[in-house]
């Protein structure tokens, strides 16, 4: 698959389908890879790639820290996950798209759309993570890792990261940059040589700053309430994913339709026709 280097960091991304271009936000959390519209969750059953681009030129990405991509030790904040979506459109020669995500994705396509409305022409925020379980986790996550590397010190995170194929959202103590980790030697010997109370002050911000509030993160509501771009909004149903988190996007976006369709009631035949019905 095709690489791109954005804001310095390398992007593994993939173009499928022919039509109008919809760039897709990945779901699966920290470990945002492309493969996640087949593999993750409700996306496999769904399988809403195969039939969008029948449509449209779906353009899927592995995130900065994820998959195949690239990344760097930082503070990272949501305008880090925008400016990688925005720089791939720039890269492609693309000027206006369609945006879609997926999970914890819907917080990007929110945040490219406030700090862009201009490239954007609409929104599919499918099942969007958030809630006050979600925000929770996300807290733990972080305290476990720090915990974890503060008693074995940053060189054994290494060691683990190197020794499983887990990301951190499925074992913390590897943290949010195992990918890295695995696939950059310079990397990962840098990682490991960082001072630790920068370290801390470096991941203790990131999950403060990125999970913020108890319902969907992101773009502030007042900037969301302003924005004049069309959104189609599909609930989740669980801990991470809680009906109330999209419908705060509801109540936020001016533009939006809510499918208020429960999700053992979104099946390929019924989910992909409502995403092809918005979008067209």
């Amino acid at each position: 698959m095709p690489t791109a280097v954005i804001d310095g960091i390398p992007t593994r991304y993939e173009l499928s389908g022919s039509g109008p271009p919809l760039l897709m936000f990945s779901p699966g959390g920290f470990d945002s890879s492309l493969e996640g519209w087949r593999t993750v969750g409700v996306y496999r059953r769904l399988r809403l790639l195969d039939h969008l681009d029948e449509k449209f030129t779906c353009v899927t990405f592995d995130r900065r820290e994820s998959g195949r991509s690239g990344g760097r030790l930082e503070r990272i904040s949501w305008a880090d996950y925008v400016r990688q979506g925005v720089g791939l459109l720039d890269h492609l020669g693309i000027d206006r798209a369609h945006l879609m995500g997926g999970c914890v994705g819907c917080s990007t396509v929110a945040a490219v759309a406030v700090a862009h409305p201009e490239r954007v022409l609409s929104m599919v925020l499918y099942s969007p993570a958030g809630g006050v379980k979600y925000r929770m986790k996300q807290h733990d996550r972080f305290r476990h890792h720090l915990v974890y590397a503060d008693e074995q010190g940053l060189d054994q995170v290494v060691a683990l990261a190197r020794g499983t194929d887990a990301g951190f959202t499925k074992d913390p103590r590897v943290g949010p940059w195992a990918q890295v980790i695995r696939s950059d030697a310079e990397f990962a010997a840098d990682y490991a040589q960082t001072d630790p109370e920068r370290y801390r002050a470096t991941v203790t911000g990131m999950a403060r700053l990125l999970f913020d509030r108890d319902t969907v993160p992101g773009p502030e509501p007042e900037d969301l309430l302003r924005l004049d771009v069309p959104a189609l909004i599909v609930p989740g149903q669980d801990t991470s994913h809680a009906p109330s988190a999209a419908r705060y996007l509801q109540e936020c976006l001016p533009r939006a339709e809510y499918w208020d369709v429960p999700v053992a009631e979104q099946t390929e035949e019924t989910a992909p026709a409502r995403v092809l019905e918005f979008l067209t």
